[in-house]
Protein backbone atom coordinates (compact mmCIF):
# COMPACT_ATOMS: atom_id res chain seq x y z
CA UNK A 1 0.00 0.00 0.00
CA UNK A 2 1.85 2.97 -1.34
CA UNK A 3 1.42 6.43 0.54
CA UNK A 4 1.85 9.57 0.09
CA UNK A 5 4.00 11.81 2.38
CA UNK A 6 1.24 13.68 3.70
CA UNK A 7 -1.00 10.22 4.05
CA UNK A 8 1.88 9.28 6.44
CA UNK A 9 1.87 12.60 8.43
CA UNK A 10 -1.69 11.45 9.07
CA UNK A 11 -0.83 7.84 9.79
CA UNK A 12 2.10 9.18 12.16
CA UNK A 13 0.18 11.46 14.06
CA UNK A 14 -2.57 9.63 14.53
CA UNK A 15 -0.34 6.87 15.99
CA UNK A 16 1.36 9.23 18.20
CA UNK A 17 -1.73 10.58 19.59
CA UNK A 18 -2.86 6.67 20.19
CA UNK A 19 0.89 6.55 22.41
CA UNK A 20 0.40 9.70 24.51
CA UNK A 21 -3.16 8.51 25.40
CA UNK A 22 -1.57 4.79 26.87
CA UNK A 23 -0.57 4.16 29.82
CA UNK A 24 3.91 3.35 30.00
CA UNK A 25 5.67 1.29 32.44
CA UNK A 26 8.54 3.36 32.10
CA UNK A 27 9.83 5.92 30.14
CA UNK A 28 12.33 6.13 27.28
CA UNK A 29 13.46 7.47 24.36
CA UNK A 30 11.31 7.77 21.58
CA UNK A 31 12.60 6.14 18.03
CA UNK A 32 9.71 6.67 15.21
CA UNK A 33 10.09 5.77 11.84
CA UNK A 34 8.63 9.03 10.74
CA UNK A 35 10.19 11.90 12.76
CA UNK A 36 9.43 14.71 10.57
CA UNK A 37 5.58 14.12 10.08
CA UNK A 38 5.53 14.31 13.69
CA UNK A 39 7.03 17.77 13.67
CA UNK A 40 4.61 18.97 10.96
CA UNK A 41 1.82 17.32 13.13
CA UNK A 42 2.53 19.80 16.30
CA UNK A 43 4.37 17.57 18.08
CA UNK A 44 7.60 19.15 20.45
CA UNK A 45 10.79 17.48 20.84
CA UNK A 46 9.70 17.56 24.38
CA UNK A 47 7.06 15.26 23.79
CA UNK A 48 8.67 13.09 21.04
CA UNK A 49 11.75 12.35 23.50
CA UNK A 50 9.55 11.56 26.79
CA UNK A 51 7.17 9.44 25.41
CA UNK A 52 7.70 5.10 25.60
CA UNK A 53 8.99 3.63 22.80
CA UNK A 54 6.88 0.35 23.22
CA UNK A 55 3.40 2.40 23.14
CA UNK A 56 5.09 4.36 19.77
CA UNK A 57 6.04 1.23 18.15
CA UNK A 58 3.17 -1.02 18.76
CA UNK A 59 0.63 1.88 17.28
CA UNK A 60 2.50 1.70 14.22
CA UNK A 61 1.80 -2.03 14.16
CA UNK A 62 -1.33 -2.08 14.75
CA UNK A 63 -2.19 0.36 12.37
CA UNK A 64 -1.45 -1.73 9.66
CA UNK A 65 -0.04 0.69 7.16
CA UNK A 66 3.88 1.28 6.75
CA UNK A 67 5.16 4.58 4.94
CA UNK A 68 7.25 3.26 2.64
CA UNK A 69 7.82 6.13 0.79
CA UNK A 70 9.43 7.67 3.91
CA UNK A 71 12.20 5.46 3.72
CA UNK A 72 13.10 5.78 0.06
CA UNK A 73 12.76 9.65 0.38
CA UNK A 74 15.97 9.49 3.04
CA UNK A 75 19.38 11.27 2.10
CA UNK A 76 23.07 9.55 2.65
CA UNK A 77 25.43 12.48 4.06
CA UNK A 78 28.94 10.36 3.63
CA UNK A 79 31.14 11.97 5.97
CA UNK A 80 35.19 11.02 5.36
CA UNK A 81 37.00 9.55 2.97
CA UNK A 82 35.74 6.16 1.17
CA UNK A 83 37.50 2.97 2.28
CA UNK A 84 39.41 4.72 5.20
CA UNK A 85 38.83 4.25 8.94
CA UNK A 86 37.00 7.50 9.17
CA UNK A 87 34.36 6.55 6.81
CA UNK A 88 30.52 7.10 7.87
CA UNK A 89 27.32 7.40 5.75
CA UNK A 90 24.88 8.94 7.99
CA UNK A 91 20.87 8.93 7.16
CA UNK A 92 18.81 12.25 7.09
CA UNK A 93 15.33 13.03 6.37
CA UNK A 94 14.15 16.38 4.64
CA UNK A 95 14.79 18.39 7.68
CA UNK A 96 18.43 17.50 7.91
CA UNK A 97 18.04 15.71 11.04
CA UNK A 98 20.17 12.30 11.59
CA UNK A 99 17.60 9.39 11.38
CA UNK A 100 19.55 5.70 12.46
CA UNK A 101 18.76 3.11 9.72
CA UNK A 102 18.67 -0.09 11.69
CA UNK A 103 15.47 1.66 14.28
CA UNK A 104 14.14 4.72 12.50
CA UNK A 105 13.91 2.90 8.87
CA UNK A 106 10.51 0.80 9.24
CA UNK A 107 10.90 -2.90 8.67
CA UNK A 108 7.58 -3.50 6.75
CA UNK A 109 7.16 -1.80 3.30
CA UNK A 110 3.61 -3.28 2.90
CA UNK A 111 1.81 -5.87 0.57
CA UNK A 112 3.90 -8.39 2.23
CA UNK A 113 7.23 -6.82 1.48
CA UNK A 114 10.41 -5.50 4.04
CA UNK A 115 12.71 -2.12 3.56
CA UNK A 116 16.13 -3.72 2.86
CA UNK A 117 19.42 -1.08 3.58
CA UNK A 118 21.85 -2.38 1.34
CA UNK A 119 25.65 -2.31 2.58
CA UNK A 120 27.68 -4.42 0.49
CA UNK A 121 26.42 -3.62 -3.39
CA UNK A 122 26.94 -7.05 -5.45
CA UNK A 123 30.34 -6.82 -7.73
CA UNK A 124 32.47 -4.97 -4.46
CA UNK A 125 34.40 -6.43 -1.78
CA UNK A 126 34.95 -3.70 0.76
CA UNK A 127 33.32 -5.29 4.12
CA UNK A 128 30.73 -2.57 5.12
CA UNK A 129 28.15 -2.58 7.70
CA UNK A 130 26.21 -0.76 9.51
CA UNK A 131 27.58 0.02 12.51
CA UNK A 132 25.46 -0.99 15.56
CA UNK A 133 27.37 0.56 18.91
CA UNK A 134 27.44 4.16 17.17
CA UNK A 135 25.03 7.19 17.29
CA UNK A 136 23.01 7.18 14.47
CA UNK A 137 24.42 3.26 13.06
CA UNK A 138 25.66 5.25 10.13
CA UNK A 139 27.07 2.77 7.67
CA UNK A 140 31.12 2.09 7.83
CA UNK A 141 33.85 -0.18 7.15
CA UNK A 142 34.34 -2.96 9.20
CA UNK A 143 37.80 -3.01 11.19
CA UNK A 144 39.84 -5.62 12.25
CA UNK A 145 43.41 -5.05 14.28
CA UNK A 146 42.92 -1.78 13.49
CA UNK A 147 42.33 -2.05 9.99
CA UNK A 148 39.61 -1.87 7.85
CA UNK A 149 38.19 -5.51 5.99
CA UNK A 150 37.30 -6.72 2.48
CA UNK A 151 35.92 -9.83 1.70
CA UNK A 152 38.77 -11.83 0.07
CA UNK A 153 36.57 -11.98 -3.57
CA UNK A 154 33.49 -9.93 -4.91
CA UNK A 155 30.18 -10.61 -3.64
CA UNK A 156 27.98 -11.74 -6.56
CA UNK A 157 24.49 -10.46 -5.06
CA UNK A 158 23.69 -7.28 -2.82
CA UNK A 159 24.11 -7.50 0.84
CA UNK A 160 22.66 -5.92 3.42
CA UNK A 161 20.17 -6.11 6.42
CA UNK A 162 16.49 -5.77 7.80
CA UNK A 163 15.78 -2.82 9.38
CA UNK A 164 14.02 -3.36 13.28
CA UNK A 165 15.63 -6.96 13.61
CA UNK A 166 17.87 -8.35 15.91
CA UNK A 167 19.59 -12.27 16.55
CA UNK A 168 19.28 -11.86 20.43
CA UNK A 169 22.75 -13.47 21.87
CA UNK A 170 20.72 -14.92 24.45
CA UNK A 171 18.30 -16.65 22.70
CA UNK A 172 19.10 -20.21 21.19
CA UNK A 173 17.09 -21.35 18.73
CA UNK A 174 15.76 -24.87 19.10
CA UNK A 175 15.95 -25.40 15.28
CA UNK A 176 19.05 -24.96 14.74
CA UNK A 177 21.05 -27.11 17.65
CA UNK A 178 20.30 -24.39 20.40
CA UNK A 179 22.90 -21.90 18.99
CA UNK A 180 22.54 -18.43 19.53
CA UNK A 181 22.22 -15.24 18.02
CA UNK A 182 25.26 -12.83 16.55
CA UNK A 183 23.92 -9.90 17.82
CA UNK A 184 23.41 -7.77 14.63
CA UNK A 185 19.97 -7.51 12.63
CA UNK A 186 19.13 -10.04 10.13
CA UNK A 187 21.58 -10.05 6.89
CA UNK A 188 20.14 -10.22 3.86
CA UNK A 189 21.15 -11.38 0.71
CA UNK A 190 19.64 -9.64 -2.75
CA UNK A 191 19.31 -11.98 -5.66
CA UNK A 192 18.21 -9.28 -8.41
CA UNK A 193 19.94 -8.46 -11.64
CA UNK A 194 20.25 -4.63 -11.00
CA UNK A 195 23.48 -3.21 -8.72
CA UNK A 196 22.07 -1.21 -5.72
CA UNK A 197 23.91 1.57 -4.27
CA UNK A 198 25.26 1.56 -1.05
CA UNK A 199 23.03 2.86 1.78
CA UNK A 200 20.18 2.06 -0.30
CA UNK A 201 16.53 1.47 1.03
CA UNK A 202 14.36 -0.65 -1.24
CA UNK A 203 11.23 -2.61 -0.68
CA UNK A 204 12.45 -6.68 -0.90
CA UNK A 205 9.96 -9.90 -1.12
CA UNK A 206 11.45 -12.34 1.21
CA UNK A 207 12.09 -15.80 -0.56
CA UNK A 208 14.12 -18.17 1.90
CA UNK A 209 16.33 -18.40 3.99
CA UNK A 210 19.82 -20.23 5.21
CA UNK A 211 20.67 -20.96 8.67
CA UNK A 212 24.31 -20.20 8.92
CA UNK A 213 26.60 -20.29 11.75
CA UNK A 214 29.46 -18.82 12.16
CA UNK A 215 32.02 -19.21 14.77
CA UNK A 216 29.15 -20.61 17.16
CA UNK A 217 27.09 -17.66 16.36
CA UNK A 218 23.19 -18.21 14.65
CA UNK A 219 23.60 -16.03 11.44
CA UNK A 220 20.42 -15.87 9.24
CA UNK A 221 20.74 -14.59 5.80
CA UNK A 222 17.67 -14.13 3.91
CA UNK A 223 17.27 -14.64 0.30
CA UNK A 224 15.15 -11.85 -0.96
CA UNK A 225 14.41 -9.88 -4.52
CA UNK A 226 13.73 -6.46 -5.18
CA UNK A 227 9.96 -5.92 -5.61
CA UNK A 228 10.54 -4.29 -8.74
CA UNK A 229 13.18 -6.98 -10.64
CA UNK A 230 11.83 -8.06 -14.11
CA UNK A 231 11.96 -11.62 -12.66
CA UNK A 232 9.73 -10.25 -9.51
CA UNK A 233 6.38 -11.49 -10.00
CA UNK A 234 8.14 -14.92 -11.40
CA UNK A 235 9.62 -16.03 -7.79
CA UNK A 236 7.77 -16.21 -4.73
CA UNK A 237 9.22 -19.27 -2.71
CA UNK A 238 12.33 -21.17 -2.08
CA UNK A 239 11.27 -23.47 -5.06
CA UNK A 240 10.45 -20.77 -7.38
CA UNK A 241 14.21 -19.48 -7.13
CA UNK A 242 15.53 -23.03 -8.19
CA UNK A 243 13.64 -22.69 -11.45
CA UNK A 244 14.11 -19.02 -12.56
CA UNK A 245 17.47 -18.62 -10.68
CA UNK A 246 19.01 -21.89 -11.24
CA UNK A 247 22.03 -22.70 -9.01
CA UNK A 248 22.03 -19.54 -6.95
CA UNK A 249 20.88 -21.13 -4.00
CA UNK A 250 23.63 -23.23 -3.73
CA UNK A 251 26.41 -20.28 -4.69
CA UNK A 252 25.47 -18.23 -2.50
CA UNK A 253 25.43 -21.17 0.39
CA UNK A 254 28.73 -21.96 -1.06
CA UNK A 255 30.22 -18.69 -0.93
CA UNK A 256 29.39 -18.00 2.66
CA UNK A 257 30.76 -21.22 3.82
CA UNK A 258 34.04 -20.47 2.19
CA UNK A 259 34.46 -16.99 2.11
CA UNK A 260 37.11 -17.34 4.87
CA UNK A 261 39.01 -20.09 3.97
CA UNK A 262 41.78 -17.86 2.27
CA UNK A 263 42.14 -16.47 5.55
CA UNK A 264 43.35 -19.99 6.81
CA UNK A 265 39.82 -20.44 8.69
CA UNK A 266 37.44 -23.17 8.29
CA UNK A 267 34.22 -23.37 6.40
CA UNK A 268 30.70 -21.82 8.01
CA UNK A 269 28.27 -24.14 9.07
CA UNK A 270 24.62 -24.45 8.32
CA UNK A 271 21.88 -25.74 9.62
CA UNK A 272 18.16 -26.43 8.78
CA UNK A 273 19.47 -29.49 7.01
CA UNK A 274 22.48 -27.23 5.35
CA UNK A 275 20.30 -26.09 2.45
CA UNK A 276 17.42 -23.35 2.17
CA UNK A 277 14.40 -23.31 4.20
CA UNK A 278 11.22 -21.76 2.18
CA UNK A 279 9.77 -18.56 2.77
CA UNK A 280 7.08 -19.22 5.47
CA UNK A 281 10.96 -20.41 7.66
CA UNK A 282 11.83 -16.91 6.04
CA UNK A 283 8.94 -15.19 7.50
CA UNK A 284 9.18 -16.78 10.94
CA UNK A 285 12.48 -15.36 11.17
CA UNK A 286 11.39 -11.65 10.16
CA UNK A 287 8.44 -11.94 12.64
CA UNK A 288 10.81 -13.33 15.65
CA UNK A 289 14.07 -11.28 14.94
CA UNK A 290 11.09 -7.84 14.98
CA UNK A 291 9.92 -9.34 18.53
CA UNK A 292 14.01 -9.41 19.29
CA UNK A 293 14.74 -6.19 18.58
CA UNK A 294 11.15 -4.69 19.97
CA UNK A 295 12.54 -6.03 23.23
CA UNK A 296 15.74 -4.68 22.97
CA UNK A 297 14.38 -1.02 22.11
CA UNK A 298 12.17 -1.42 25.31
CA UNK A 299 15.13 -2.30 27.16
CA UNK A 300 13.52 -5.41 28.07
CA UNK A 301 16.49 -7.01 26.86
CA UNK A 302 20.44 -5.59 28.18
CA UNK A 303 21.60 -3.23 25.33
CA UNK A 304 25.12 -5.22 25.09
CA UNK A 305 26.78 -1.73 23.88
CA UNK A 306 24.52 -1.11 20.87
CA UNK A 307 23.52 2.21 20.19
CA UNK A 308 19.31 2.60 20.23
CA UNK A 309 19.04 5.69 18.44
Amino acid sequence: MALSLASCSRVAAWAAQSALRAPAPALGSLQIAAIAPLKAAGFSGHQMVQRPTWSLTRSFHRSHVVCAELARSLSRSPSGNFETLEYRLFFQNDQGETLSPWHDIPLRAGDGLFNFICEIPKDTSAKMEVATDEPGTPIKQDVKKGKIRYYPYNIHWNYGMLPQTWEDPSHANPEVDNTMGDNDPVDVVEIGEKQADLGEVYAVKPLAVLAMIDDGELDWKVICIRADDPKADLVNDVDDVEKEFPGTLTAVRDWFRDYKLPDGKPPNKFGLGDKAADKATALRVIEETNEFWSKLVKRVTPRRGLSLH
